[in-house]
Parts: structure tokens; C-alpha cells; sequence
């Protein structure tokens, strides 16, 4: 069974920076893109940034441009974020999720066959 478990959410301040990682368990992916996405209360899923499975092809929101980094570690079948200057519009639910389709710059939540529950990052101002 395919499992995506998020981790490192947490409550901080604006200007500071977390790094969320995503372990996936059941199967190995590292021929398949990982991607970020975040949910914040009464909005939609958006797309945050997503790595192809070798890990030097990226696509990035224009919202997180700049301060935020994917990356990921196909030994450990594990993607990353590392958010930077964060700032209060950046609280939300955030998921990783994994791609089955051929291409792998997909931004639309529907293109994601796999999805992890979610850590909650809080921004306080």
C-alpha cells in the first residue's frame, strides 16, 4: 500500500523558514515527479513547486518563486521543501503528492494519482 507521510509543519514567524519533508512508503518513485501543493482555508488546492524524478528539472508558483526550493532524495524515496521569507498569505495545509503521468511539470491537482494528509504551516505576522 502506497503511503506519502508529510512532516515538519509548525507554527513561524513572518520572515523565518521551514523545510517540510515527505516520505513515501509502498513503492519506490523515483521515476515519477513529486510535487508540493497547499490548501488554505476556503480556497482551492494550488500548486506549489514540483522536481522530475532526477531532480534537476523544477517548476515553481510565481507565489513561492525565489524563496521557496524542492528537492529530493530517490535513496530515500523522500521529496523536500524548503520555504524561505515566509509570510503570512503562505499559511496553509501543505500535501505532497505523486505523479503517474508521462510528462512531468503538471501543476494541475488532477494529474497527481497519489497524495500524502498534509502538514499545517502557520505564518503569524
Amino acid at each position: 500500500q502506497v503511503q506519502l507521510v508529510e512532516s515538519g509543519g509548525g507554527l513561524v514567524q513572518a520572515g523565518g523558514s521551514l523545510r517540510l519533508s515527505c516520505a513515501a512508503s509502498g513503492r519506490t518513485f523515483d521515476n515519477r515527479p513529486m510535487a508540493w501543493f497547499r490548501q488554505a482555508p476556503g480556497k482551492e488546492r494550488e500548486f506549489v513547486a514540483v522536481i522530475n524524478p532526477d531532480g534537476i528539472g523544477t517548476v515553481y508558483a510565481d507565489s513561492v518563486k525565489d524563496r521557496f526550493t524542492i528537492s529530493r532524495d530517490n535513496a530515500k524515496n523522500t521529496v523536500y521543501l524548503w520555504m524561505g521569507s515566509l509570510e503570512p498569505e503562505d499559511t496553509a495545509l501543505y500535501y505532497c503528492a505523486v505523479s503517474e503521468t508521462p510528462t512531468w511539470d503538471n501543476t494541475n491537482p488532477r494529474d497527481y494519482d497519489y497524495w500524502g494528509q498534509g502538514t499545517q504551516v502557520t505564518v503569524s505576522s
